[in-house]
């Protein structure tokens, strides 16, 4: 099946059409099990280390309450709470959420941001790493992040940029075209939807992701066989095959803080 994608021509938003129902995409993301997924941990938190040194940053290195919406593994739970954020948050996939608490031992809430009966104005920073683009309705998510946000509270999201140049270049073989994607954000989308929904935006830029060589080996198989086959005689040198390598591909980190009650 070939997914038909579509653009807003009021706003350019860019999206799957037409979507399956809310509650089967749910119940499709909360079945099953993803060991190749969780044997990229060690790159996800090196990932994530980097990604929370620029959060601190902003928050000038106070620590408080982080939400992770769509958690996964709780690999970033885990560099945060190493960091001394008191950490939060929730995960659809069963198997993954028993994951994070055999693995990281964390308590993560199984099921959506809706699910956690989070209070208002609770949070002090709230993260969505590669999962607006996943959820069936990205301005309910937004909304719900804003309640639970505190007053200049941040929203910190990773979305892979369908108007980014590599995008352009890779055309329909871009990596990020996925079934799995219900919408595709570029910077003038994400930041429409962000202003709608009682955020700005005070930060935009490029996110490099690491995985080892050997999986962005395999992964390559299917976009390049050249690349595939060089790759392959490559990790057979010593040492070489469990390198954690930064990569992009159009991948972009955006920062947003909580209107406030005037701005609103």
């Amino acid at each position: 099946m070939i997914d038909q994608v579509v653009k807003c021509k009021r706003c350019g938003l860019v999206y799957i059409n037409p979507r399956l129902k809310p509650e089967l995409i749910l119940e499709g993301y909360s079945l099953g099990s993803d060991e190749t997924f969780v044997s990229q941990s060690k790159g996800r938190e090196i990932t994530f280390s980097n990604a929370l040194k620029r959060i601190n940053n902003l928050t000038n290195h106070k620590r408080g309450r982080i939400l992770d919406v769509g958690t996964a593994g709780g690999s970033f739970l885990h560099v945060a709470k190493k960091d001394g954020w008191d950490v939060s948050g929730c995960e659809p996939n069963k198997w993954l959420t028993e994951w994070s608490e055999k693995h990281y031992n964390l308590k993560i809430t199984p099921g959506t941001i809706f699910d956690g009966n989070y209070k208002d104005e609770y949070f002090d920073v709230v993260t969505l790493w590669d999962v607006l683009e996943h959820v069936p309705n990205p301005k309910l998510v937004l909304l719900e992040c804003n309640r639970v946000l505190k007053e200049d509270g941040l929203l910190v999201i990773n979305y892979p940029d369908y108007g980014s140049w590599i995008a352009k270049l890779m055309g329909r073989r871009w990596v990020f075209l996925l079934s799995v994607h219900l919408y595709y954000f570029t910077p003038k989308t994400i930041k429409l939807i962000l202003n709608k929904t009682g955020y700005n935006v005070i930060k935009e830029s490029p996110h490099f992701q690491r995985l080892s060589l050997d999986y962005l080996v395999l992964r390559i198989k299917a976009y390049s066989k050249i690349l595939h086959s060089v790759g392959k005689l490559f990790i057979k040198l010593p040492g070489v095959k469990k390198l954690q390598v930064p990569y992009w591909i159009g991948q972009t980190l955006i920062v947003a803080k909580k209107k406030s009650k005037e701005e609103q």
